[in-house]
């Protein structure tokens, strides 16, 4: 029998495709456009925007009688155990690929924002805790191992990594994304789709693009962002991950930026993504964004002017279920409102990338190859490593920690006892288990509270609860003071509940009003500072809160952004000293809780200055955290003003050494000041970081190859361009602790870039006793012993 052109494996998947589409009708075209979400109930909370109202109960058998697109969310849904779930999409995948004529099965996609969102799955660090790392080495094996998570269990796309940069730190995600800065948000998210597509995922880039720039902080609030700040904060981390990382999927954003929402906008999803950036993948809708065209954007009439518009743009998929890109589609194609000739450029967009995933393969089978372990030993050992990296020390100023181990010790705070405190909005637990009350996690997650006994056993603990994290109920002060009073020293656990759309205080939909402390809690600290004991700090938190008016009342402060299953072990690591803090701030720490928006990428009237009775500097920058250990900066190369060309490169080095008695790890951060320029620019940004790991007396090389590329910003006409010029480079600890200056001139014309253009600052680390480090082949780091690269 004669094989079909599109079955044959050894023809170019663009020849197979195009074969398979002349066979296909436009009902079988459009179902490939679209996915279907089984178990989606219209009651309960729900887990999506306005999921009630979008959501709608379907006949199976009729969905998939022409071929299905996207399977949404298997395991994320309901709890099912792994196992058995596994099973369960195989038969479905097989149940799908039976009913329409060419055998074709779905591609079935799930979240994976902080681990894979399943029960019984581990659940990671949220994507802020790996900006505090500035590891993204370490995030690209976390990327890997949930990518074989994934695919171990039949899953074929993941809707991570949020690139989404802080420009408000009340708005309810910030716990999603990486930071406030869009190099370290590039950089780390990129890594993580490294690791996710090594493993065979799809990665999905999101959310595209300016979503986390909506007024006043609101979830899917409108867009006001000029064009320079989304050229050149919102763009750049997208632009990296498909250009480095090689992401194979894009989710348009919810909001509307000047009037044009992202899902119906084409010189976002069209002219800049795939005409300018040479993106080749699929554009998929944020859940019930399409049908959002007609009810919540009213920029169409129908469900067909929805379709339309969003085809036209660029969107090739609507997820979760379809409402516009099914019977409403086929009707206006066949009266003619919409082109027959967009939905073949979605479909085949969409088959080009089930032929890669090997979809349209005659040997093609659906059941997962190997044991399914979700929560392997592996995965909690990553998921510690990668805790312990994030918590950053941000105060200790008489030395309070480490803990003494036979202290007395008083464990005070709504988030000490509670498992859920150590988990973001789409883990899981936080996300689904709600609408299940009485199920178990799944996974094992110590408390606070628990892992500091077993790390002080010798401690004397013990705890009072205080208050609830949002209510105004303060019964339980009398006893948290009494606690405290009675102890050497008061560790005060305080922070956030993740949530979707207003039940938690961070994640999704929780949008604050302003950085205070949510609930009482602040009143429950100045209790407690009140006593006179000394008060560590500890903040499990989704966002950063305002801190100033304790600053100086508090013997130490441990910031933790959501640390994940092994975070309760990590953090108790840090307060008795098992583990050194190397954390950094991928966020700033404001002091007042008003004054919002700010981020640390301020133009000179963007900072403090007579013209404003406001001062928003913050009272911990970007980039700053403390260790138990020093370091010392020295040998630096680079003093004096050198000069080179518009096109030009520059190194910079320097030694750092361990001069503690304790192995620490430091974070070098390279950033750049332009004094003058064709338009206003941020006093600094970062263009580089290196995090090193060093022994005690041990120092190593670091150098910075810096291009003239990384000065780069959108000027006026809308071109992004190099001018010559006088620039600063200032190697520090943090936004604002600066150790090191280089001065630099950029000489010869204006250049304008292309996409081409360099995106990143390559290191070179290597033992101090060689000397002057040499640049490896590919620019990355060749040292002996791991280090993570900015």
């Amino acid at each position: 029998m004669t094989t079909a052109p599109w079955r044959d494996p050894a023809l170019p998947a663009a020849a197979r495709v195009d074969d398979l589409l002349s066979r296909m009708t436009l009902e079988e075209k459009t179902a490939q456009l679209y996915g279907v979400w089984v178990g989606a109930g219209t009651d309960g909370d729900g887990v999506a925007p306005l999921q009630r109202e979008m959501a709608a109960d379907r006949d199976w058998d009729e969905l998939i009688a022409h071929g299905l697109g996207q399977l949404t969310r298997s395991f994320g849904t309901a709890p099912v155990d792994p196992v058995s779930g596994a099973r369960a999409l195989a038969r479905a995948q097989r149940r799908i690929a039976a009913a329409n004529r060419f055998g074709i099965p779905a591609v079935a996609h799930e979240e994976c924002l902080a681990g894979f969102t399943a029960w019984g799955a581990t659940a990671y660090p949220v994507p802020l805790a790996w900006g505090a790392s500035f590891d993204p080495e370490l995030v690209a094996e976390l990327g890997r191992r949930i990518g074989h998570d994934l695919r171990s269990v039949g899953v074929h796309q993941g809707l991570a990594p949020v690139l989404d940069v802080v420009r408000d730190p009340r708005w309810g995600r910030v716990e999603e994304t990486i930071g406030e800065d869009p190099y370290l948000v590039g950089t780390i998210g990129t890594a993580y789709v490294r690791g996710l597509e090594s493993a065979g995922i799809v990665a999905t880039l999101k959310h595209f693009a300016g979503y986390a720039s909506s007024v006043g902080a609101r979830n899917l609030a409108p867009v006001r962002a000029g064009a320079r700040e989304f050229a050149d904060v919102v763009l750049p981390p997208f632009e990296m991950a498909l250009r480095e990382g090689g992401a194979r999927s894009v989710m348009a954003a919810y909001t509307e930026t000047d009037g044009v929402p992202a899902s119906a906008d084409p010189a976002l999803l069209t002219a800049l993504l795939r005409d300018e950036w040479g993106f080749t993948g699929t554009v998929v809708a944020d859940y019930f964004g399409i049908g959002f065209l007609r009810t919540q954007h009213r920029v169409a009439e129908d469900e067909a002017g929805a379709a339309r518009l969003a085809l036209a743009a660029g969107v090739d998929v609507e997820l979760p279920t379809l409402d516009c890109y099914g019977a409403p589609l086929v009707a206006a194609v066949r009266d003619g409102r919409v082109a027959a000739s967009l939905v073949d450029r979605a479909a085949r967009r969409v088959l080009l990338q089930k032929c890669a995933l090997g979809l349209l393969d005659a040997d093609w089978r659906p059941e997962p190859d190997g044991p399914v372990d979700l929560d392997s030993t592996g995965n909690r050992a990553l998921a510690r490593r990668l805790a312990q990296a994030s918590v950053v020390l941000l105060d200790n100023p008489g030395g309070l920690l480490p803990l003494p181990p036979r202290a007395r010790v008083a464990v005070v705070g709504p988030r000490a006892a509670d498992p859920l405190a150590m988990l973001g909005c789409y883990s899981f637990p936080a996300h689904v288990l709600p609408d299940h009350p009485g199920l178990p996690p799944g996974i094992a997650i110590p408390t606070l509270l628990d892992a500091l006994g077993a790390e002080l056993p010798d401690a004397e603990l013990t705890f009072a609860k205080g208050c609830g994290v949002s209510d105004a109920d303060t019964d339980g002060f009398g006893e948290a003071v009494a606690r405290a009073a009675e102890a050497d020293v008061c560790v005060a656990v305080l922070g956030d509940r993740a949530g979707l759309f207003g039940r938690g205080t961070s994640g999704e939909g929780c949008d604050a009003a302003d950085l205070r402390l949510p609930g009482v809690q602040g009143e429950l600290l100045d209790a407690l500072v009140a006593t006179g004991v000394p008060v560590v700090l500890v903040l499990l938190t989704g966002r950063p809160y305002a801190l100033g008016r304790r600053h100086g009342r508090l013997g130490a402060v441990v910031q933790a952004f959501f640390p994940g299953e092994e975070g309760g072990p990590a953090v108790a690591g840090v307060l008795s000293g098992r583990v050194n803090p190397s954390g950094r701030l991928p966020v700033s720490v404001p002091r007042e809780p008003g004054g919002q928006p700010w981020t640390y990428l301020q133009p000179p009237l963007g900072l403090a200055g007579e013209v404003s009775s406001l001062d928003p500097t913050p009272l911990y920058p970007f980039g700053h955290g403390r260790s138990y250990t020093a370091f010392t900066w020295t040998d630096f190369t680079g003093a004096g003003v050198t000069e080179t060309g518009t096109d030009g490169s520059y190194d910079l080095s320097l030694t750092v050494r361990n001069t503690g008695d304790r192995a620490g790890a430091e974070v070098v951060q390279l950033y750049l000041h332009d004094p003058v320029a064709s338009v206003t620019r941020p006093d600094v940004r970062l263009v580089g970081y290196q995090r090193v790991e060093l022994d005690p007396g041990e120092g190593r090389r670091v150098t910075f190859h810096f291009h003239a590329d990384l000065s780069s910003f959108t000027d006026r006409t809308g071109a992004r361009v190099v001018e010559p010029g006088a620039l600063e480079l200032r190697l520090a600890a943090s936004s604002t602790e600066v150790r090191h200056r280089a001065r630099l001139t950029l000489t010869g014309p204006v250049r304008v870039l292309g996409p081409d253009r360099r995106l990143r600052c390559g290191t070179t680390v290597a033992p101090a006793d060689r000397g002057r480090p040499s640049r490896s082949p590919d620019n990355e780091n060749t040292p002996p012993r791991r280090t993570g690269t900015g």
